[in-house]
């Protein structure tokens, strides 16, 4: 396997990753008619999810580490859909005719070889974590909906109780399908950290078009029933150690960060943390009064509220990026990012340009259709 040949190629489809992803699902489809039916009526979204996981997987290609647990849950979640092995074959096929189309310019015999040796290397990866999965843990879960608060216009928070253990880690994230549309998966962050009554709760915002989001927050009701996925996401609770902890969390980009913080709190350690909490107005806090209570009950925490775009508001105003640099220096914290990703790349950017290691900052981007 070459992996700058890999790089080089897909930097060139890279600008045009909506059109390649257009036609390697029409290929997908031509070729294998069959296939259709294992994917939702409207392929938006699925296309910027394929984009989303080959530019991982590309990029990742010299972090054998980090690529290896990426692909195993890939493989493990990818057990919902129905995938079996034979369908691996049908995909790479139509992923390598895609990259030879959009690299023709500068595609090789050379070039060719790297990417069948990338793909069959990555495939057999996520076959053989389904196959060792599919012993011991479900598909998918069913999950009841045991509590439903809506905080906002467009925001409500949801309790699941899966009928099943779902083990996950806090910080993850599930796939979601409600009854209303099958086979149309969402992901959610959930938003505490693992509890002995098995219960999960979600942080879901609504925008307009979004066919899961909207229907979980407007149409879902205590006793309806969900479709979750095998948990996914390599945000983690940090190691036990000295180092005081930083959370910057925009909107929904929220819920991975207090999962991570209650298991903090959970594990007995005692680091100062900071959590900057961050909305365009005081309405979007929509979790503030229980942030309030959890920082109540935990003298080593400190929630900061932070409102962008109200004139009015009476606390911190500013865009989070902007924010973190109004308090002393995080050189020597631990930091979580999450939020739009705009807002998480900007807060990464500064905070490395005031001396935050790059290897003590971890961040991801808010899930689902936000």
């Amino acid at each position: 396997m070459n992996p700058r040949l890999v790089k080089e190629s897909f930097s060139v489809i890279e600008p045009v990753a909506d059109k390649a992803a257009a036609y390697f699902y029409g290929r997908l489809f031509a070729e294998n008619p069959h296939l259709r039916s294992m994917f939702p009526p409207a392929m938006n979204v699925q296309r910027d999810r394929l984009f989303g996981a080959l530019t991982r997987i590309v990029w990742s290609l010299d972090s054998p580490g980090g690529l290896s647990c990426f692909l195993g849950q890939l493989g493990r979640d990818h057990r919902k859909y129905g995938v079996v092995a034979e369908h691996y074959t049908a995909v790479g096929n139509a992923l390598l005719a895609t990259v030879r189309r959009f690299a023709a310019d500068i595609w090789t015999s050379e070039i060719e070889a790297a990417w069948v040796a990338a793909y069959g290397s990555a495939a057999n990866q996520m076959i053989e974590s389904a196959d060792s999965d599919a012993g011991m843990s479900p598909a998918w879960w069913l999950a009841e909906v045991v509590d439903h608060e809506r905080r906002a216009r467009d925001i409500a928070v949801i309790t699941l109780r899966p009928t099943q253990r779902l083990p996950y880690t806090a910080g993850q994230y599930i796939n979601v399908q409600t009854a209303r549309w099958p086979r149309v998966w969402r992901t959610f962050s959930i938003a505490n950290a693992p509890r002995a009554d098995n219960t999960i709760r979600l942080h879901v915002r609504s925008v307009p078009g979004g066919w899961v989001s909207t229907t979980l927050i407007r149409d879902t009701r205590v006793g309806d029933t969900v479709m979750a996925g095998p948990p996914m996401g390599t945000m983690t609770p940090p190691e036990r150690g000295a180092r005081d902890l930083l959370f910057v969390a925009g909107g929904t980009g929220l819920a991975p960060l207090k999962a991570i913080i209650e298991q903090v709190i959970e594990s007995g350690h005692r680091p100062n943390i900071h959590l900057l909490y961050g909305a365009r107005t005081a309405e979007e806090l929509y979790d503030l009064p229980d942030l309030i209570r959890m920082e109540s009950s935990f003298p080593w925490l400190r929630v900061v509220p932070v409102v962008s775009d109200d004139p009015g508001y009476e606390g911190m105003r500013g865009a989070l990026p902007e924010v973190t640099r109004r308090f002393h220096s995080w050189t020597e914290h631990e930091v979580y990012v999450c939020g739009p990703s705009p807002m998480v790349n900007e807060t990464v950017r500064r905070l490395q340009a005031d001396g935050v290691p790059l290897s003590r900052i971890h961040r991801d981007i808010v899930h689902g259709e936000r």
